[in-house]
Protein backbone atom coordinates (compact mmCIF):
# COMPACT_ATOMS: atom_id res chain seq x y z
CA UNK A 1 0.00 0.00 0.00
CA UNK A 2 1.42 3.52 -1.25
CA UNK A 3 0.41 6.93 -0.52
CA UNK A 4 -1.13 7.41 -3.72
CA UNK A 5 -3.91 4.11 -3.05
CA UNK A 6 -4.23 5.70 0.33
CA UNK A 7 -4.99 9.20 -1.01
CA UNK A 8 -6.88 7.71 -3.67
CA UNK A 9 -8.98 5.77 -1.27
CA UNK A 10 -9.49 9.15 1.08
CA UNK A 11 -11.17 10.90 -1.96
CA UNK A 12 -13.22 7.63 -2.66
CA UNK A 13 -14.60 7.76 0.58
CA UNK A 14 -15.03 11.02 1.73
CA UNK A 15 -14.98 13.15 -1.43
CA UNK A 16 -12.26 15.48 -0.50
CA UNK A 17 -8.75 16.59 -1.08
CA UNK A 18 -6.26 15.34 2.27
CA UNK A 19 -3.46 16.09 3.56
CA UNK A 20 -1.31 13.03 3.69
CA UNK A 21 1.16 12.33 6.17
CA UNK A 22 4.70 9.82 5.99
CA UNK A 23 5.51 8.41 9.40
CA UNK A 24 8.05 5.55 9.30
CA UNK A 25 8.90 2.90 11.47
CA UNK A 26 12.13 2.53 13.60
CA UNK A 27 14.73 0.40 14.25
CA UNK A 28 16.68 0.36 17.01
CA UNK A 29 20.57 -0.63 16.83
CA UNK A 30 21.17 -1.55 20.40
CA UNK A 31 19.49 -0.36 23.61
CA UNK A 32 16.68 -2.74 24.52
CA UNK A 33 13.67 -1.94 27.11
CA UNK A 34 16.02 1.12 28.37
CA UNK A 35 14.01 3.62 27.34
CA UNK A 36 11.34 3.07 30.17
CA UNK A 37 14.42 2.69 33.06
CA UNK A 38 15.81 6.00 31.46
CA UNK A 39 18.60 4.94 29.75
CA UNK A 40 20.25 5.17 26.49
CA UNK A 41 19.45 3.97 23.11
CA UNK A 42 20.07 4.36 19.61
CA UNK A 43 17.43 4.24 17.27
CA UNK A 44 17.05 5.23 13.69
CA UNK A 45 13.71 6.17 11.16
CA UNK A 46 13.59 3.63 8.32
CA UNK A 47 12.09 3.50 4.88
CA UNK A 48 8.96 1.80 5.89
CA UNK A 49 6.08 4.13 6.02
CA UNK A 50 2.48 4.61 7.39
CA UNK A 51 0.47 6.81 5.54
CA UNK A 52 -2.46 9.15 6.80
CA UNK A 53 -4.85 11.29 5.09
CA UNK A 54 -6.52 13.40 7.06
CA UNK A 55 -9.00 16.22 6.63
CA UNK A 56 -11.64 18.18 9.10
CA UNK A 57 -15.19 16.76 8.50
CA UNK A 58 -17.05 19.77 10.18
CA UNK A 59 -19.39 16.98 12.13
CA UNK A 60 -18.01 15.96 15.21
CA UNK A 61 -17.70 12.53 14.33
CA UNK A 62 -14.21 10.53 13.69
CA UNK A 63 -14.55 8.18 10.64
CA UNK A 64 -11.87 5.99 9.91
CA UNK A 65 -10.83 3.67 7.39
CA UNK A 66 -7.69 0.99 7.79
CA UNK A 67 -6.63 -0.01 4.56
CA UNK A 68 -4.78 -2.95 5.04
CA UNK A 69 -7.18 -4.22 7.41
CA UNK A 70 -10.39 -3.52 5.68
CA UNK A 71 -11.55 -2.18 8.85
CA UNK A 72 -12.99 1.00 9.74
CA UNK A 73 -14.83 2.68 13.03
CA UNK A 74 -16.76 5.57 13.11
CA UNK A 75 -17.65 7.63 16.65
CA UNK A 76 -18.53 10.70 17.95
CA UNK A 77 -15.90 13.31 18.71
CA UNK A 78 -17.13 14.33 22.21
CA UNK A 79 -16.77 10.51 23.51
CA UNK A 80 -14.10 8.70 23.15
CA UNK A 81 -14.12 5.38 24.64
CA UNK A 82 -11.91 2.05 23.78
CA UNK A 83 -13.25 -0.01 20.92
CA UNK A 84 -12.77 -3.42 19.77
CA UNK A 85 -10.73 -2.98 17.25
CA UNK A 86 -7.38 -2.98 19.09
CA UNK A 87 -5.63 -0.47 15.81
CA UNK A 88 -7.93 2.17 16.49
CA UNK A 89 -7.25 2.85 20.40
CA UNK A 90 -3.96 4.05 19.08
CA UNK A 91 -5.67 6.71 16.86
CA UNK A 92 -8.57 7.54 19.77
CA UNK A 93 -5.69 7.79 22.24
CA UNK A 94 -4.10 10.08 20.71
CA UNK A 95 -6.69 12.17 20.01
CA UNK A 96 -7.75 11.92 23.51
CA UNK A 97 -4.60 13.08 24.58
CA UNK A 98 -3.96 16.27 22.46
CA UNK A 99 -7.98 17.18 23.84
CA UNK A 100 -6.29 16.64 27.77
CA UNK A 101 -3.59 18.76 26.19
CA UNK A 102 -5.90 21.41 26.00
CA UNK A 103 -6.42 21.95 22.48
CA UNK A 104 -9.52 22.51 20.78
CA UNK A 105 -10.19 20.25 18.09
CA UNK A 106 -13.82 18.97 16.04
CA UNK A 107 -14.35 15.81 14.18
CA UNK A 108 -12.00 14.15 11.18
CA UNK A 109 -11.90 11.85 8.62
CA UNK A 110 -8.60 9.43 8.38
CA UNK A 111 -7.68 6.96 5.46
CA UNK A 112 -4.22 4.88 6.66
CA UNK A 113 -2.07 2.32 5.07
CA UNK A 114 1.47 1.47 4.50
CA UNK A 115 4.21 -0.81 3.92
CA UNK A 116 5.37 -1.34 7.44
CA UNK A 117 4.17 -4.18 8.90
CA UNK A 118 2.16 -4.91 12.18
CA UNK A 119 3.38 -6.52 15.04
CA UNK A 120 6.80 -6.82 13.80
CA UNK A 121 8.56 -4.49 16.39
CA UNK A 122 8.79 -2.00 13.75
CA UNK A 123 7.02 0.47 15.76
CA UNK A 124 3.90 0.62 13.66
CA UNK A 125 1.57 1.72 16.59
CA UNK A 126 4.08 4.72 17.36
CA UNK A 127 4.20 5.57 14.02
CA UNK A 128 0.43 5.61 14.02
CA UNK A 129 0.00 7.68 16.76
CA UNK A 130 2.44 10.12 15.61
CA UNK A 131 1.16 10.28 12.35
CA UNK A 132 -2.19 11.02 13.36
CA UNK A 133 -0.92 14.22 16.19
CA UNK A 134 1.28 15.74 13.52
CA UNK A 135 -1.51 15.58 11.04
CA UNK A 136 -4.05 17.15 13.24
CA UNK A 137 -1.06 19.37 14.36
CA UNK A 138 -1.16 20.73 11.03
CA UNK A 139 -4.79 20.82 10.60
CA UNK A 140 -5.84 22.97 12.90
CA UNK A 141 -2.68 25.22 13.20
CA UNK A 142 -1.90 23.97 16.84
CA UNK A 143 1.63 24.98 16.49
CA UNK A 144 3.24 21.58 19.30
CA UNK A 145 6.85 21.15 18.54
CA UNK A 146 8.19 17.65 17.54
CA UNK A 147 9.35 16.76 21.02
CA UNK A 148 5.90 17.13 22.50
CA UNK A 149 3.70 15.21 20.26
CA UNK A 150 6.37 12.17 20.94
CA UNK A 151 5.27 13.01 24.47
CA UNK A 152 1.46 12.88 23.87
CA UNK A 153 1.89 9.92 21.52
CA UNK A 154 3.56 8.29 24.27
CA UNK A 155 1.52 9.19 26.95
CA UNK A 156 -1.65 7.54 24.28
CA UNK A 157 0.38 3.97 24.61
CA UNK A 158 0.64 4.37 28.06
CA UNK A 159 -2.66 5.75 29.04
CA UNK A 160 -5.39 4.81 26.54
CA UNK A 161 -3.51 1.29 24.78
CA UNK A 162 -2.54 0.12 28.07
CA UNK A 163 1.26 -0.50 26.95
CA UNK A 164 3.52 1.46 29.13
CA UNK A 165 6.40 1.76 27.00
CA UNK A 166 9.06 4.42 26.72
CA UNK A 167 9.50 7.08 24.45
CA UNK A 168 12.33 5.74 22.06
CA UNK A 169 9.75 5.04 19.32
CA UNK A 170 7.50 8.12 18.83
CA UNK A 171 10.98 10.02 19.24
CA UNK A 172 12.96 8.42 16.70
CA UNK A 173 9.71 8.35 14.24
CA UNK A 174 9.68 12.35 15.04
CA UNK A 175 13.25 13.12 15.27
CA UNK A 176 14.96 10.85 12.51
CA UNK A 177 17.34 12.00 10.08
CA UNK A 178 19.18 10.45 7.15
CA UNK A 179 22.07 8.43 7.22
CA UNK A 180 22.12 9.06 10.61
CA UNK A 181 21.67 7.23 14.35
CA UNK A 182 19.94 9.10 17.11
CA UNK A 183 22.31 8.61 20.53
CA UNK A 184 19.26 9.49 22.61
CA UNK A 185 19.67 9.45 26.42
CA UNK A 186 15.84 8.64 27.51
CA UNK A 187 16.57 10.35 31.21
CA UNK A 188 17.16 13.97 29.64
CA UNK A 189 16.21 13.57 26.45
CA UNK A 190 19.29 14.97 24.85
CA UNK A 191 20.06 13.57 21.77
CA UNK A 192 22.89 13.97 19.26
CA UNK A 193 23.21 12.40 15.46
CA UNK A 194 26.01 10.50 14.41
CA UNK A 195 26.49 8.85 11.09
CA UNK A 196 25.90 5.75 10.52
CA UNK A 197 28.97 4.28 8.58
CA UNK A 198 28.38 0.62 8.15
CA UNK A 199 28.60 1.09 4.41
CA UNK A 200 29.72 -2.58 3.70
CA UNK A 201 26.73 -3.74 5.49
CA UNK A 202 22.96 -3.73 4.58
CA UNK A 203 20.58 -3.88 7.60
CA UNK A 204 18.12 -7.00 6.88
CA UNK A 205 15.28 -7.60 9.31
CA UNK A 206 13.63 -10.88 9.18
CA UNK A 207 10.33 -11.05 10.57
CA UNK A 208 9.82 -14.63 12.40
CA UNK A 209 6.08 -13.90 11.40
CA UNK A 210 4.99 -14.99 15.29
CA UNK A 211 3.87 -12.71 17.95
CA UNK A 212 2.78 -14.67 20.98
CA UNK A 213 0.06 -13.76 22.89
CA UNK A 214 1.88 -12.94 26.15
CA UNK A 215 3.86 -9.97 24.58
CA UNK A 216 2.02 -7.25 25.96
CA UNK A 217 1.21 -8.17 29.54
CA UNK A 218 4.74 -9.33 29.79
CA UNK A 219 6.23 -5.82 28.40
CA UNK A 220 4.30 -4.82 31.41
CA UNK A 221 5.62 -7.17 33.90
CA UNK A 222 8.91 -6.15 33.04
CA UNK A 223 8.47 -2.52 33.75
CA UNK A 224 6.95 -3.74 36.92
CA UNK A 225 9.80 -5.97 37.76
CA UNK A 226 12.44 -3.33 37.37
CA UNK A 227 10.49 -0.88 39.07
CA UNK A 228 10.49 -3.62 42.03
CA UNK A 229 13.99 -3.56 41.47
CA UNK A 230 14.76 0.12 42.47
CA UNK A 231 12.58 0.33 45.36
CA UNK A 232 14.83 -2.74 46.43
CA UNK A 233 17.72 -0.67 46.01
CA UNK A 234 16.43 2.63 47.09
CA UNK A 235 16.67 1.39 51.01
CA UNK A 236 20.52 1.43 50.49
CA UNK A 237 21.06 3.69 47.75
CA UNK A 238 18.41 6.73 48.24
CA UNK A 239 19.62 9.13 45.90
CA UNK A 240 18.98 6.76 43.03
CA UNK A 241 15.85 7.14 40.97
CA UNK A 242 15.96 5.16 38.25
CA UNK A 243 18.06 1.52 36.80
CA UNK A 244 19.85 4.13 34.85
CA UNK A 245 21.46 5.25 37.99
CA UNK A 246 23.24 2.51 39.38
CA UNK A 247 26.48 1.07 38.54
CA UNK A 248 27.32 -3.05 37.75
CA UNK A 249 29.39 -2.70 41.12
CA UNK A 250 26.40 -1.39 43.11
CA UNK A 251 23.96 -4.32 42.10
CA UNK A 252 26.61 -6.98 42.14
CA UNK A 253 26.81 -5.44 45.98
CA UNK A 254 23.10 -5.43 46.75
CA UNK A 255 22.86 -9.24 44.89
CA UNK A 256 21.86 -10.80 47.79
CA UNK A 257 18.29 -8.64 48.30
CA UNK A 258 17.12 -9.49 45.28
CA UNK A 259 15.35 -12.94 44.27
CA UNK A 260 17.04 -13.96 40.95
CA UNK A 261 14.72 -12.91 38.59
CA UNK A 262 14.61 -9.48 39.87
CA UNK A 263 17.87 -9.67 39.96
CA UNK A 264 18.67 -10.47 36.48
CA UNK A 265 15.65 -8.19 35.04
CA UNK A 266 17.60 -5.39 36.24
CA UNK A 267 21.41 -6.64 35.70
CA UNK A 268 20.35 -6.78 31.93
CA UNK A 269 19.22 -3.05 32.26
CA UNK A 270 22.40 -2.30 33.84
CA UNK A 271 24.65 -3.87 31.34
CA UNK A 272 22.51 -2.83 28.15
CA UNK A 273 23.34 0.67 29.00
CA UNK A 274 26.89 0.13 29.24
CA UNK A 275 26.49 -1.81 25.27
CA UNK A 276 24.65 1.32 24.31
CA UNK A 277 28.09 3.23 25.25
CA UNK A 278 30.46 0.85 23.81
CA UNK A 279 28.51 0.52 20.80
CA UNK A 280 28.67 4.20 20.38
CA UNK A 281 32.59 4.18 20.93
CA UNK A 282 32.96 1.18 18.00
CA UNK A 283 30.67 2.81 15.18
CA UNK A 284 32.64 6.33 16.02
CA UNK A 285 36.10 4.12 15.28
CA UNK A 286 34.78 1.51 12.81
CA UNK A 287 35.09 -1.35 15.30
CA UNK A 288 33.51 -3.79 13.22
CA UNK A 289 34.27 -6.85 15.60
CA UNK A 290 33.55 -5.12 19.11
CA UNK A 291 29.60 -3.86 17.42
CA UNK A 292 29.13 -7.57 16.13
CA UNK A 293 29.87 -8.79 19.95
CA UNK A 294 27.79 -6.38 21.33
CA UNK A 295 24.86 -7.38 19.38
CA UNK A 296 25.23 -11.04 19.90
CA UNK A 297 25.83 -10.13 23.75
CA UNK A 298 22.65 -7.83 24.00
CA UNK A 299 20.65 -10.94 22.42
CA UNK A 300 21.67 -13.49 24.91
CA UNK A 301 20.66 -10.88 27.90
CA UNK A 302 17.54 -10.71 26.07
CA UNK A 303 17.18 -14.70 25.92
CA UNK A 304 18.61 -14.98 29.25
CA UNK A 305 18.91 -12.43 31.77
CA UNK A 306 15.56 -10.48 30.47
CA UNK A 307 13.78 -13.59 29.07
CA UNK A 308 11.77 -11.65 26.58
CA UNK A 309 13.13 -13.66 23.11
CA UNK A 310 10.92 -17.08 21.98
CA UNK A 311 12.25 -20.52 20.31
CA UNK A 312 11.56 -18.78 16.71
CA UNK A 313 14.09 -15.66 17.29
CA UNK A 314 16.19 -18.02 19.34
CA UNK A 315 16.80 -20.22 16.08
CA UNK A 316 17.13 -16.86 13.80
CA UNK A 317 19.62 -15.29 15.76
CA UNK A 318 21.80 -18.76 16.03
CA UNK A 319 21.39 -19.00 12.36
CA UNK A 320 22.63 -15.91 11.55
CA UNK A 321 25.62 -16.00 13.64
CA UNK A 322 27.13 -19.11 12.41
CA UNK A 323 27.52 -16.80 8.99
CA UNK A 324 30.61 -15.26 8.40
CA UNK A 325 29.24 -12.53 6.34
CA UNK A 326 27.00 -11.21 9.29
CA UNK A 327 28.38 -8.95 10.99
CA UNK A 328 25.91 -9.12 14.25
CA UNK A 329 22.22 -10.56 15.21
CA UNK A 330 19.34 -9.81 17.46
CA UNK A 331 15.99 -9.69 18.43
CA UNK A 332 14.61 -6.64 18.53
CA UNK A 333 11.22 -4.56 20.17
CA UNK A 334 9.49 -5.77 22.87
CA UNK A 335 9.87 -9.76 22.63
CA UNK A 336 7.96 -12.72 22.38
CA UNK A 337 8.26 -12.66 18.25
CA UNK A 338 8.70 -10.07 15.70
CA UNK A 339 12.02 -9.31 13.94
CA UNK A 340 15.80 -9.94 14.21
CA UNK A 341 18.27 -7.28 12.63
CA UNK A 342 21.37 -8.40 11.16
CA UNK A 343 24.22 -6.70 9.84
CA UNK A 344 25.18 -8.75 6.24
CA UNK A 345 27.88 -7.45 3.99
CA UNK A 346 25.68 -6.29 1.16
CA UNK A 347 27.04 -8.59 -1.35
CA UNK A 348 25.58 -11.56 0.55
CA UNK A 349 22.10 -10.48 1.40
CA UNK A 350 20.36 -12.68 -1.44
CA UNK A 351 22.33 -15.69 -0.10
CA UNK A 352 21.84 -15.01 3.50
CA UNK A 353 17.80 -14.27 3.16
CA UNK A 354 18.26 -17.67 1.09
CA UNK A 355 19.66 -19.83 3.84
CA UNK A 356 17.37 -18.34 6.65
CA UNK A 357 14.22 -19.22 4.66
CA UNK A 358 15.56 -23.14 4.46
CA UNK A 359 16.51 -23.73 7.86
CA UNK A 360 13.61 -21.67 9.47
CA UNK A 361 10.97 -22.80 7.27
CA UNK A 362 12.53 -26.67 7.42
CA UNK A 363 12.38 -26.60 11.43
CA UNK A 364 9.74 -23.82 11.79
CA UNK A 365 7.59 -24.56 9.04
CA UNK A 366 6.35 -20.71 9.07
CA UNK A 367 8.07 -18.48 6.34
CA UNK A 368 9.92 -15.85 7.07
CA UNK A 369 9.42 -12.12 5.63
CA UNK A 370 12.81 -9.91 5.08
CA UNK A 371 13.05 -6.31 4.97
CA UNK A 372 16.08 -4.49 3.39
CA UNK A 373 15.95 -1.02 5.39
CA UNK A 374 17.51 2.09 4.75
CA UNK A 375 17.62 4.86 7.45
CA UNK A 376 15.39 7.63 6.65
CA UNK A 377 14.01 11.60 7.72
CA UNK A 378 11.26 11.34 10.69
CA UNK A 379 8.08 11.93 9.87
CA UNK A 380 6.76 15.02 7.53
CA UNK A 381 3.84 16.12 5.12
CA UNK A 382 4.02 15.19 1.92
CA UNK A 383 2.78 16.44 -1.49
Amino acid sequence: MNQIEVKKKFIEFFKTKPILVKAPGRINLIGEHTDYNNGYVLPAAINKDIYLALQKNNKNLIRIFAVNLDESIEISANKIIKNNADWANYLLGSYSELIKDGNELQGFDCVFGGDLPIGAGLSSSAAIECGLIYGLNHLYDLNIDNLHIAKLAQKAENNFVGVNCGIMDQYAIMHGKKDNVIQLDCRSLNSSYSPYKLNDYSIVLVNSNVKHSLATSEYNTRRSECDTGVQILQKYLPAIKSLRDVSLDEIKKYKHYFNSTIYNRCLYIIEENERVLKFCTALEKNNDEEIGNLLYSTHLGLKNQYEVSCIEIDLLVQVANEMDYVLGSRMMGGGFGGCTLNLVQKNKVELFTQTIQEIYTSKIDIKPSFYNVEITNGIEIIN
